[in-house]
Order: structure tokens, then C-alpha cells, then sequence
């Protein structure tokens, strides 16, 4: 999608994607070696009764997943960060996951060259549990006018 596509109280929806346990474990491994998102022993004997997924890898999949249905083929060209993430519920291999997201602002700088989205993403599995709430600020490439 273009900047000029997105407006404020818009609503997106897209998915799904589905977690493997390998993606699990390897990303666990590499970036957040924690025994309950890479022992399967110490996962099933902790409070989450099994392995779930680091929240940073969440974050990662909900990157991919706008990505690739929302700024593929955008002005693009990266963000200033984000207010605030949370992790409601934890993501398992075999999740099925969507995105819902909400356009809240969309500005333009006043030399018309840079487009801001401010935007509330959520994340929902198959049960329909949000597993994840962040707001992200994106901004965009625009041609002068």
C-alpha cells in the first residue's frame, strides 16, 4: 500500500501465518535463550505448561506479516520506534496467527517529503487471543510537490 492509500480510523486485516516449532527453537537459541522457549522439559514444568515463543520473535512475525501485506511496494523507509508492546497472551508452535491494524494519525512534515503513520497493531492467534498490542510509528518516502 501507498501512504496516500492509509487514512486515520482505518482498519486492516491480514494473516495467517503459522509458527513451526523449529522456527520456535531456532529463534529462541539464537536470540533469547530462556529454558521456556528452548527446553521442552523445563517449558512443560513451568508456569506455561510448554515451549512459547520469545515476545521479540512475536514482534519479528508481526513485522513480516505488514511487511509483506501493508508496506510491500510502499514509500517505506523505516520508523522511530514504538510507544509501547505487550505480550497479552504467549504464541506456541502451531499457532495460527493475523494482524489487525489500526491507522490512529497520518501526518505530513511541512516540507512534504516525509509521510508518518501512527498505527495500533494486534496480533491474534486462531482462539481469537490477542497475543500482541504495540503502537508504531512508520514513516514514508514522499515525492515533493
Amino acid at each position: 500500500m501507498k501512504f496516500a492509500d492509509l487514512h486515520v480510523g482505518q482498519l486492516l486485516e491480514f494473516g495467517a501465518f503459522t509458527l513451526s516449532e523449529d522456527e520456535l527453537l531456532s529463534f529462541a537459541q539464537r536470540y533469547d535463550p530462556q529454558p521456556f522457549h528452548i527446553d521442552k522439559a523445563a517449558a512443560t514444568a513451568s508456569r506455561w505448561s510448554g515451549l512459547i515463543s520469545s515476545g521479540f520473535q512475536t514482534c519479528a512475525i508481526a513485522m513480516r506479516m505488514v511487511a509483506e501485506h501493508v508496506l510491500h511496494g510502499s514509500e517505506s523507509i523505516g520508523s522511530p520506534g514504538l510507544e509501547y508492546v505487550k505480550w497479552e497472551n504467549p504464541v506456541r508452535a502451531g499457532d495460527g496467527l493475523r494482524m489487525r491494524l489500526h491507522v490512529l494519525e497520518r501526518t505530513v512534515s511541512t516540507s512534504g517529503r516525509i509521510g508518518s503513520v501512527r498505527w495500533r497493531w494486534l496480533m491474534f492467534n486462531q482462539r481469537n487471543e490477542q497475543v500482541l498490542d504495540l503502537t508504531a510509528t512508520s514513516l514514508f518516502e514522499l515525492r515533493a510537490h
